[in-house]
């Protein structure tokens, strides 16, 4: 049950995760979630045939920071997974001195401005519909049911037309989330890669949602993300294997995130507090929710060259497998006003050079969905959560539903 805007609410630090998140996470990877967490009392443990698992925070940030010893290129690394379907130039598979290229290159579509142009532009353009988020205030205060998990996966389907230069009408935002989770849908945390016909089917897919940004970087048109790139100084090639790039790795990230936030705060008591908080509340609340949901759950290297990991010895050739959950849960349960451990700060976005490029983006969402709550909690109106239903066969784990109503009004 939330609690009135203000009021101050006992620490659930030392909580055992929520039963709704256990059921999500299990729901996503059945066989996989329930065996990385096995090991979480294991700083580093290597096991045959997955490789060398790290779940201490510490280890795996010095993991991320070495380039001379671990990789995202090489048997076992995200290259791996990527590069079949995407090509060879989309920084999720590059290191070196052309991943900082690129990034580089790419940098200035994340900055404040460019972010809020792709989210925050949520009144209607270019003859769109008006997305769901504009009316999700308004709908809660008619007495509607609103499924948060349908909002924001078409606020993700609108920035996803607007990176691949479509108009974001209903149909265009609705086919491009269909396309994107398809393929995401096909990686396992089990598994090392693709399969040969699943990396046909996944570029086959990929081919025709990004088909609009070679138009579009064709075109050259500014205003546009591929024309942008273009402007910017990246081939047609870079540009367009960026674009799914960014489609494929944030689109779910963002699914998953904003419905497993308000969820964890209405199952803490914390919903009002959440969208009563000022900016600095607000971004520790936010983080301590990255922190708990682990958008990424587990991250891949390969070893390059002898070297230590934790008491292991590892060498070329082996896979470091980085399970991320365990490493960024083991402090607990949501509580944003715990002191933050430097070692997990920011993790589940990475560390170092391939730090999560894209994470403005994905915070600058985060923002208009709390925005369009804040004026009814500014009101004393609190959403609480009814129904809801986990999704399955998803990357990132997620709710299939999860739908709000506001609390009745008091006197």
């Amino acid at each position: 049950m939330s609690v009135a805007i203000g009021k101050s609410v006992p620490s659930v630090g030392d909580r055992p995760e929520a039963p709704w998140e256990e059921r999500v996470q299990r729901a996503a990877h059945p066989l996989a979630y329930p065996a990385l967490r096995s090991l979480r009392h294991r700083p580093v443990v290597r096991l045959p045939r997955v490789g060398v698992v790290v779940n201490d925070a510490s280890l795996a940030r010095e993991v991320l920071l070495d380039l001379e010893s671990f990789s995202k290129v090489g048997p076992g690394a995200p290259s791996d997974l990527w590069t079949p379907v995407l090509g060879p130039s989309v920084l999720l598979n590059m290191e070196g001195a052309e991943h900082a290229s690129l990034r580089r290159a790419l940098g200035p579509l994340f900055s404040p401005r460019s972010v809020r142009e792709l989210v925050g532009s949520v009144a209607p353009d270019d003859g769109a519909p008006e997305p769901a988020v504009a009316r999700l205030a308004e709908r809660l205060a008619a007495g509607e049911t609103v499924d948060l998990a349908e909002t924001v996966t078409a606020l993700a389907g609108t920035v996803i037309c607007r990176m691949v230069g479509l108009s974001p009408t209903d149909a265009a935002v609705r086919e491009s989330i269909a396309a994107a989770q398809s393929i995401t849908g096909l990686v396992r945390l089990h598994r090392r890669g693709l399969t040969a016909g699943q990396v046909a089917r996944a570029r086959e897919v990929l081919g025709r949602l990004v088909a609009p940004a070679r138009a579009a970087y064709a075109a050259g048109d500014p205003a546009t993300v591929p024309g942008r790139m273009r402007e910017l100084g990246l081939s047609e090639r870079e540009a367009t294997g960026a674009v799914g790039a960014f489609v494929l790795t944030g689109t779910e990230t963002i699914q998953s995130f904003l419905p497993r936030l308000l969820a964890i705060a209405h199952d803490t008591g914390r919903t009002g507090w959440l969208l009563a908080a000022d900016a600095d509340g607000r971004r520790r609340a936010v983080e301590e929710g990255l922190r708990v949901t682990v958008p990424t759950p587990a991250m891949l290297r390969a070893v390059r060259r002898e070297t230590q990991v934790g008491d292991l010895r590892v060498g070329t050739g082996d896979r470091v497998v980085i399970a991320t959950v365990n490493c960024c849960r083991a402090a607990g349960g949501f509580d944003p006003d715990r002191p933050v451990d430097p070692a997990v700060r920011h993790l589940w976005f990475g560390a170092g050079p391939h730090f999560c490029l894209g994470m403005p983006l994905a915070l600058a969402q985060v923002d208009v969905v709390l925005d369009a709550l804040a004026p009814l909690a500014a009101a004393g109106r609190v959403p609480r959560v009814g129904r809801r239903r986990v999704a399955r066969g998803v990357l990132v784990p997620a709710y299939r539903s999860l739908e709000l109503t506001l609390e009745p009004e008091v006197g």
